[in-house]
């Protein structure tokens, strides 16, 4: 079983930019890929971004193209999450969780082990 931590959260204007960590214990964190998600209030958890295990696949969500950059350490067992030219619409709980697969999927019932979030805060 692997255990997720999110940290990096915070309030920022927008324009700003914030990098997210996602900080793994565990199994080997390095045959999973990672996705991050995010969720507001009343809204589905909804995909964001997600890397392969190596690192040479990223998969994004079309509100975060060009902005986002998701990365992985896995001699950290960690990933990232680098948000520039946040944007207000960009406010919620941002998650990362596992899925023990080789492939990048769009769906959150795909992955599991969940981290308890970490919130971001986007003022216009």
């Amino acid at each position: 079983q692997v255990q997720l931590v999110e940290s990096g959260g915070g309030l920022v204007q927008a324009g700003d930019s914030l990098r997210l960590s996602c900080a793994a214990s565990g199994r080997t964190f390095s045959s999973y890929t990672i996705g991050w998600f995010r969720q507001t209030p009343g809204k589905e958890r909804e995909f964001v971004a997600g890397i392969s295990w190596s690192g040479t696949t990223t998969l994004y969500a079309d509100s975060v193209k060009g902005r986002f950059t998701i990365s992985r350490d896995n001699a950290k067992n960690a990933v990232y999450l680098q948000m520039n030219s946040l944007k207000p619409e960009d406010t919620a709980v941002y998650y990362c969780a596992v899925r023990p697969s080789i492939r990048i999927e769009m769906t959150r019932y795909e992955y599991g082990s969940w981290g308890q979030g970490t919130q971001v805060t986007v003022s216009s």
